[in-house]
Order: C-alpha cells, then structure tokens, then sequence
C-alpha cells in the first residue's frame, strides 16, 4: 500500500507538468528590456527623420547669384544665334530651291505652249489627210480636168508629208521636253519640302532658346538685366581676346576715304559699307532679317557690304571665307569680325579697336570694343 504523501491524483499531476512545461517554453523578461526596445525604436526614427531633414538640405540646390544668371543667358543667346545661322543657312537653301521651281514651272508652262501648238499643227496635217486619202491615187488622175494639175497637187502632197513628219517629230521632241522639266520639277519641289522641314526645325529651336533666355533675364534685378541690353555679357571682362596683339590699324599708315566715326577705310568701298553701319544705329535687334527695319548680326554685315556694292553670302560661317582673311593686327574699317569657337558671331570693323553689331534680342544694333567676346578670325570682303 502506497504511502499518501507519496501518490498524487493523476489531475494533479498533469497540471503540474504542463505549468511546468509552460515555463521552459517562455523565457524570462528583463524587466527594463520593453522600455529599452521602445526607446531604441523611439531614438531610430527620431534619427531618420533628422537624417531625412539632412539630407533634403543637401539636395536642396542653392538659388543662382545674379552673375550666374547672366552667364546662363548668355549661353542661351549664343545657342539660339548659332541656330539662328543654321536657319539663315536652311532660308538661303530653301529660297534657292523656291527660284528654281518657280524658273522650272516657267519653263514647264512654255514648253506646254509650244507643245500645243505642235499638237494643234499635226491635227490638221491629219485632217487634211483623211479628207484627201479617200479616193485612190489613180482614180483621182482619171477624175482630174488636168494632169498637169493632178502632178502638181501629187507634189505639193509629198511635201506636205514631209511636213507632217516633221510636225509628228516636233510633238516627240516637245512632249519629252515637258516630261523632263516636269519630272525636274518634282524634284526641286521634294528638294524645297526638305529645306522647310529644316527651316521649321531650326525656327523651334531659336524660339526655344530665347524663350529660355528670357525666363532667366525675368529673375534678375534691373541692374543686371539693364547690362545685358547694353549688349554686356557676364564673362565679356574676362576673356581670351584681351591678350590677342594690339590693332594696328592699316589704313593709318594708308590714308583712305574716311568714315563716319572718323578712321579712314582702306576703300571707298569699305567706307561706304561702315557708313551704311552707322546708319543702322539703334535699329532692332530681329533674328534672320536683313534690314531695313531691323537686322539679326550676319544680315547687318550683309546689308552693309551690299549697300557698298558687294554681295557676301548670309551665314557668319559662309562670310569668314567670302573675302581675304585678314590677322587681327590688321585690321581696317570695314573688315568683318567674327567671334567664338562655332564663329556664331560677326561684326562690322569701325576703327580703334571698335565694331558696328547686331548683339541679340533686346540689344539694338550698336559700337561695342571686340575685346567683348572670344575673337575667332576677320576677312576683308573685296
């Protein structure tokens, strides 16, 4: 007989190993171990939101100083000049084109003339034919009053072939002529399609560019936008020109007609061409027009060698090469000047260092020394 401390009823067991089993299966807590997890969590977001706030201060892109945005618009300006050449180029091209279609759709009209009355000739060698062709040869030697009648329209007839195959070889020739002009024409007019696509296309891109540019000039202060319509770029005390070698005016050592500001030019020509420079003083700065009410900077050179009697073509990057090319240690009223690395710029030389041009949007036409941007090159028109 079992002892009764000894011997437990079987419910009391269980309960006693499954509290026992119980807490083997959950471990012990710290009793500072939940505060410390919510202040490490507390300490870990307070950190990401510092570092957040860090690291939108960084990113935060500092506002731009008025220099800057000076600089900015003149980069703008410079682009859109530079596509204000191509679009010169592309106009040039495309007016060309234009002429020549309109020569060939001339020259297609008389050509047609002349292939109608070709047509209108032969038609009656044919009608005279069919009413002559219905009665045979020898029944009409028979039907004849006289022979010798008879032999002298039998002449006549001949010649009268020889003539019509004449007729009939003037329609071939004409109607291959019309057919070639026309399909010559259909050319130049495919060539004058792609010459607009260009045109549009460079128009978008000048437009885009000076758009921009004058976002900017709204940011700055009158000061500095009042400096970029005298024609003041933010870089222009700063650059590369100011160490070329000094001008020594050639027309000094040769005296020569003298222009308006007072230097002598070396021609007559040069001199009529500075004059006319001086002329355009003030007028409107007009991006891809050539005078008179306004001029973009190569239609000004243009417009002023034209009034001297010379034609030179339309684009900055066509007129360094349309004359002699001339160092810029001797240069002389009247030669034309060209600045940047793209030659995107040109102005007309008046003597002491000084230029007539055409700046950009908002800056008429005025004198500015050439130190004022990167010199590239000079030629002298002939």
């Amino acid at each position: 007989m079992a002892h009764p401390c000894t011997t437990l009823p079987d419910q009391q067991v269980r309960k006693e190993v499954t509290a026992d089993v119980a807490t083997h299966r959950k471990p012990k807590q710290h009793p500072l171990a939940a505060g410390t997890a919510r202040t490490a969590v507390t300490l870990a977001l307070a950190g990401a939101a510092s570092a957040a706030a860090l690291d939108g201060t960084a990113l935060a892109a500092p506002h731009p100083t008025p220099s800057q945005l000076r600089a900015q618009v003149d980069q703008h300006y410079r682009e859109a000049e530079v596509a204000a050449e191509r679009y010169n180029g592309a106009k040039e091209k495309a007016d060309r084109a234009e002429a020549a279609l309109d020569g060939l759709r001339d020259q297609a009209a008389r050509k047609t003339e002349r292939l109608n009355a070709a047509r209108s000739a032969l038609g009656s060698y044919a009608a005279a034919q069919y009413r002559d062709g219905g009665v045979p040869a020898g029944m009409q030697l028979l039907l004849s009053s006289s022979p010798e009648q008879y032999l002298e329209r039998a002449a006549l007839t001949d010649r009268a072939g020889t003539r019509r195959a004449l007729a009939v070889t003037r329609v071939r020739h004409e109607l291959r002529d019309v057919r070639q002009v026309r399909t010559t024409a259909d050319s130049r007019l495919a060539e004058l399609k792609r010459e607009q696509d260009a045109l549009a296309r460079q128009k978008r891109t000048v437009e885009a560019k000076l758009a921009k540019a004058q976002e900017l000039l709204d940011q700055l202060p009158d000061e500095s936008r009042a400096a970029v319509a005298r024609g003041e770029s933010a870089s222009s005390a700063g650059t590369g020109a100011r160490s070329a070698p000094a001008v020594t005016t050639a027309a000094v050592r040769t005296p020569g007609p003298a222009t308006p500001g007072g230097a002598q030019a070396p021609t007559a020509r040069a001199a009529r061409a500075v004059a006319f420079a001086y002329s355009a003083l003030g007028k409107p700065y007009i991006w891809g027009a050539t005078g008179p009410a306004g001029f973009d900077c190569s239609g000004l050179t243009q417009a002023a060698w034209k009034a001297a009697g010379v034609s030179l073509p339309r684009t900055t990057y066509t007129q360094i090469n349309a004359g002699q090319r001339i160092p810029r240690s001797r240069l002389a009223p009247g030669d034309l000047v060209f600045f940047y690395s793209g030659v995107s710029h040109v102005g007309l030389y008046v003597g002491g260092g000084r230029m007539i041009h055409a700046p950009h949007p908002g800056a008429p036409v005025r004198i500015a020394p050439i130190d004022q941007m990167p010199f590239a090159g000079a030629s002298r028109p002939a």
